[in-house]
């Protein structure tokens, strides 16, 4: 039984259920443990998350089972949770809201027909080993995007906390329409979700490894019980169908509602990869075995197809409930199919216990889950990634991570998910084209066979008919202009040489190869000769071949080579 192509570019297949190979009964205690432990955690959340998505509470258990499934099949990690998350779950929410209008049932068909598009998307990605697509959101683009989402997310379920009525609009505008109707707070509710979101908090701070969302879901369902709160106006999740969900795609949708949801799921797959995938490099790395970025995809893929077929919601690894997962002592993914189990046997004989469940609660749960990712440390860290040398090279763009990270997260308070998310991703290609269009040009200077920054070392002596300089990135066309320029106006009267020490210019394109050349004839006209040092694969190569015929530069293996030939410094004489 196979699962895709080799990741090595061989025919040898993906191996399934990898994690299992060579498995230990020592294994099994702590497996059985870890997975009993994150169910505690996944229950309580697939329904908050569910809320989110807004879809029927156990529309989020029906995705965990044969996500759970599917990606221990097909996944490379042996310890990444894949379930319904807070962030994918808002994205169906901001694709499908639009498309589905007021028809609640044709909603759900679609929440469910998105995980369908994301589950094929995903396996045909992987299968096309585009793994690699996850490094265009970089790791500032995604900070950004999950702290704007995360306030999304708080602020959305601040009017079932409160129990008033939630407002239209992206952030800005819900947040507003909660300072407005602060006045219809109900009491009761907020005192229910506050107590839950306490719990929870308190369990986290002090104690850990104990379920906090589960005592919290248990503590509201109590109290509902206990005095009727239902009937006092607090809001309570209902009726949930028990048993297991209806297998195949969802009823009333044609094959242009599918095309239509292709394209979003395409940023689906890009946010729940980069998630899931962060999430399964910290833990192999911390115990020592390999990720595979093909099969991570191919896994997101089959746990989404999986869970359109189950009547699911779209799914993504899970950082928390990975940490969970791995502190519990889970060895193999046989824990996450411990967790499958357990979620069966909810759906079966457990769901009445939840209906009693108030709104509030499931919101507090959410909120706790969420608000961690509001780090906006790592946010002050990005801004103080700047030094005085990096302003003087670039400019604004000097910070340029903090700026994406902040671009991305206004673009996703003001404007949504996947516009912000796209907003990023955009100012985040423009700033690094922008940096790579001003490369630093730095002259350098000799001390003793070394050549220097002589910015850096301001006290070496520099002759003044020598200029030797180095490009600090690859010559492109986007910067061949640049660079001529800037190694023009390092030349004087008094300049004879001009020597490029190519070793930090690791490429060079036809463009710039060109531009050296045409940069050599410009400075023979002002009696100066341009020699290239230190020339290294790639560029050498390239710049063979791309030089015009019967215009080579002169090319030395070192810089002390290429002005071997100088004259001898004349002695200078007294100041």
């Amino acid at each position: 039984m196979t699962a895709g192509p080799a990741t090595d570019g061989s025919a040898r297949p993906w191996p399934v259920f990898d994690s299992l190979r060579g498995y230990r009964r020592a294994w099994l205690r702590p497996d059985v443990f870890a997975g009993l432990t994150v169910w505690a955690v996944l229950v309580p959340e697939s329904l908050a998350y569910a809320s989110i998505a807004g879809v029927p509470p156990v529309v989020g258990l029906y995705a965990a089972i044969p996500a759970l499934v599917l990606y221990a099949l097909a996944g490379s990690s042996r310890h990444l949770v894949v379930g319904p998350m807070s962030a994918t779950a808002a994205l169906s929410a901001a694709i499908v809201t639009p498309l589905a209008g007021a028809d609640g049932g044709r909603y759900v068909a679609l929440s469910t027909a998105l995980a369908l598009a994301t589950g094929i998307v995903g396996l045909l990605a992987g299968l096309a080993r585009l793994g690699f697509v996850a490094a265009f959101i970089s790791e500032p683009v995604l900070k950004g995007f999950i702290v704007g989402l995360a306030l999304t997310i708080i602020v959305g379920q601040v009017p079932k906390l409160f129990g008033i009525e939630k407002s239209e609009g992206e952030f800005f505008g819900q947040a507003w329409g909660v300072l407005r109707r602060l006045g219809e707070t109900h009491w009761r509710t907020l005192l229910v979700g506050l107590v839950s979101l306490a719990v929870v908090l308190a369990l986290r701070r002090w104690l850990p490894l104990v379920p906090g969302a589960l005592l919290a879901v248990l503590f509201g369902i109590a109290v509902v019980g206990l005095f009727d709160l239902d009937e006092r106006g607090v809001a309570i999740v209902g009726h949930i169908e028990p048993g297991l969900p209806a297998l195949g795609p969802p009823d009333g949708l044609g094959f242009h509602d599918y095309l239509d949801l292709l394209g979003p799921a395409v940023g689906v797959v890009l946010i729940g990869f980069a998630e899931g995938l962060g999430a399964a490099r910290a833990y192999a790395a911390k115990e020592g075995y390999p990720i595979d970025a093909n099969r991570e995809l191919f896994g997101l893929g089959a746990a989404n197809l999986g869970s359109g077929l189950a009547s699911g919601m779209i799914v993504n690894g899970s950082l928390s409930k990975t940490a969970v997962n791995g502190g519990a002592g889970a060895k193999t993914q046989v824990s996450g199919l411990v967790m499958a189990a357990l979620t069966i046997l909810t759906l079966l004989f457990l769901t009445g216990l939840f209906e009693n469940l108030p709104e509030a609660t499931l919101a507090a749960v959410v909120i706790a889950a969420v608000v961690e990712l509001v780090d906006f440390a790592a946010l002050r860290r990005l801004y103080g990634v700047w030094t005085e040398r990096l302003g003087s090279i670039y400019g604004k763009a000097a910070r340029a991570d903090f700026t994406a990270a902040l671009v991305t997260l206004a673009g996703v308070l003001l404007f949504g998910t996947l516009p912000g998310l796209l907003i990023g991703v955009g100012v985040s290609i423009l700033l690094l084209v922008y940096r790579t269009s001003r490369p630093h040009v730095a002259e350098v200077a000799r001390r003793g066979d070394l050549w220097l920054d002589a910015a850096r070392h301001p006290g070496l002596p520099r002759r003044p008919d020598l200029v030797v300089v180095r490009v600090e990135a690859g010559l492109y066309f986007v910067n061949a202009d640049y660079v001529r320029h800037a190694i023009e106006n390092l030349c004087t009267d008094a300049t004879r040489l001009v020597v490029l020490d190519a070793e930090t210019s690791p490429s060079i394109d036809v463009s710039a190869a060109r531009m050296l050349a045409d940069l050599r004839d410009s400075l023979a006209r002002r009696r100066i000769r341009l020699r290239i040092a230190r020339p290294i694969g790639q560029f050498a190569d390239a710049l063979r071949a791309g030089a015009p015929a019967g215009h080579r530069l002169e090319v030395y293996p070192t810089v002390t080579a290429a002005v071997a030939d100088l004259p001898p410094e004349p002695p200078r004489g007294p100041a």
